[in-house]
């Protein structure tokens, strides 16, 4: 048996539970990860309160990031071995089993490489919303070297990666905050410029910053202003849009087509194991050359797996989110 977070039917965090489960099982492509470190996301709190719905299995073990090591491989695995540090994300989805447990099973083809001066609270931090930056940023938005993207919302959990990445891509890189404590930290994770939005306006802001427009706008909140978003981009901009399930904003077609912009919409879940492992290739490099930080505001244990729920659903809902990154908990 083993201790794992998970939920019989959907709710309010209190419906997480602590406990023993029975041990998953070595399937012939999967490997078992006793697992160290795990990490929460919005998206998480959307399938446990039954907002994102799967056909999942019950009880339902939540989480979709973890890192830790392989104790056991299928027969028809051959790209690791019993012992190997290792990462994985997209779990918890779809019909998978989550990662908030002592050990988890996931195919091998959605695992990888953990470096060894990588710990596993970091890859754990890394995993959904690095893949999430690098999906929005290489595959949809193509940024190029020269160009300047604005980030809302720098210094949480997919910001602080897009920021990151967009520096190494050799992007200039403005984003938002609601604090000057959170400008500080968007600052220290490579911020080229940082608008408090409590203080300035944005729009007056971007118009100091890049007169000519931005190249790509990362919108982060629930419901994007695309009148304001529209006039910020730059002619050929790009605007990327990954969260606001709901969201039905007004869309200012002429203004967006004489631009000749493009909004780019997608969800990390839905891209396939070769786009997700090119992308895992790159955080791999970056994160063992010292490149991309894991961005860690709160460091919990699996006991308060409830707790973090309610935490990520307060920042995420919330008119201000509290948290400044991502919350990991230790297994």
């Amino acid at each position: 048996m083993m201790k794992a977070a998970f939920f019989e039917s959907p709710g309010s965090p209190d419906v997480i539970q602590v406990g023993e489960l029975p041990d998953p099982t070595c399937g012939h492509n999967q490997v078992v990860i006793r697992v160290y470190a795990v990490s929460v996301n919005p998206i998480d709190t959307y399938v446990r309160s039954g907002t994102v719905t799967f056909d999942s299995p019950a009880p339902h073990i939540i989480g979709c990031d973890a890192a830790g090591v392989i104790e056991q491989a299928g027969e028809n695995v051959n790209a690791f071995a019993v012992g190997d540090r290792v990462w994985c994300t997209n779990q918890g989805l779809l019909g998978r089993q989550g990662t908030f447990a002592e050990r988890i099973a996931v195919d091998a083809a959605t695992c990888y490489p953990l470096p060894e001066n990588v710990s596993c609270d970091e890859g754990a931090a890394c995993a959904l919303v690095g893949i999430t930056a690098h999906l929005g940023l290489f595959r949809e938005a193509d940024i190029q070297p020269g160009e300047t993207i604005l980030v809302i919302g720098g210094s949480g959990g997919v910001g602080s990666m897009v920021m990151q990445m967009a520096r190494i891509a050799g992007a200039k890189v403005i984003t938002t905050a609601g604090t000057d404590e959170k400008c500080a930290r968007a600052k220290s994770l490579g911020a080229d410029i940082t608008i408090n939005y409590q203080n300035e306006s944005i729009q007056e802001a971007v118009a100091r910053e890049a007169p000519k427009g931005v190249n790509v706008f990362w919108e982060t909140r629930r419901t994007p202003n695309f009148d304001e978003a529209i006039e910020m981009l730059a002619p050929r901009g790009r605007m990327i849009v990954m969260a606001g399930r709901d969201a039905r904003p007004p869309f200012p077609v002429g203004p967006f087509y004489v631009k000749e912009c493009s909004l780019h919409g997608f969800a990390m879940f839905k891209a396939t194991n070769a786009e997700l492992s090119a992308a895992a290739k790159d955080l791999n490099r970056w994160m063992a050359a010292e490149k991309l930080r894991a961005n860690i505001a709160k460091t919990l244990t699996l006991d308060d797996a409830a707790e973090s729920h309610r935490l990520q659903e307060a920042s995420t809902l919330g008119p201000v989110g509290s948290l400044a990154g991502k919350i990991v908990l230790r297994v």
